[in-house]
């Protein structure tokens, strides 16, 4: 096949003043959290529902897989009660986001990419305040 690029043909304008931003980070990781809680919630939400329909010995399994014998969480447990939760936080605090530029507030720049970065920090913080008020609860 013939090479058709001409190197001497101008890029486009915007390619030489394109920058990575916060909002752009946003914008796919709010993607990402909604499809990977829709998806890994309904795995096991279907998972969940044939154990039960199955009997005992399969509900067994489906929670021996996320509890230890006392009914604690083990490794698993967290990893996927962690994951969906701060997904669920990040999702939310960037929906609140999208709905203040929906009402067409906050498109300044500045203002934009702070409460950009705000998305995270809430997500993080919301997170940890969520499994540390659920730690205290189950252990005293």
């Amino acid at each position: 096949m013939a090479n058709v690029r001409n190197p001497a043909r101008p890029l486009s304008p915007h390619l030489s003043i394109w920058k990575w931003g916060p909002s752009m980070a946003v914008s796919i990781v709010h993607r990402a959290t909604g499809s990977g809680m829709a998806t890994v919630g309904t795995i096991l939400f279907v998972w969940w529902l044939s154990a039960m329909a199955s009997g005992p010995a399969a509900y067994g399994a489906f929670v021996d897989l996320f509890t230890v014998s006392s009914g604690k969480l083990n490794v698993v447990g967290y990893i996927f009660g962690i994951g969906l939760t701060l997904s669920f936080f990040q999702h939310m605090a960037s929906g609140v986001r999208h709905l203040f530029l929906d009402a067409g507030a906050n498109f300044e720049l500045g203002a934009n990419k702070r409460t950009a970065l705000a998305t995270f920090v809430v997500a993080v913080v919301a997170t940890s305040a969520f499994w540390l008020f659920l730690l205290e609860k189950s252990n005293g």
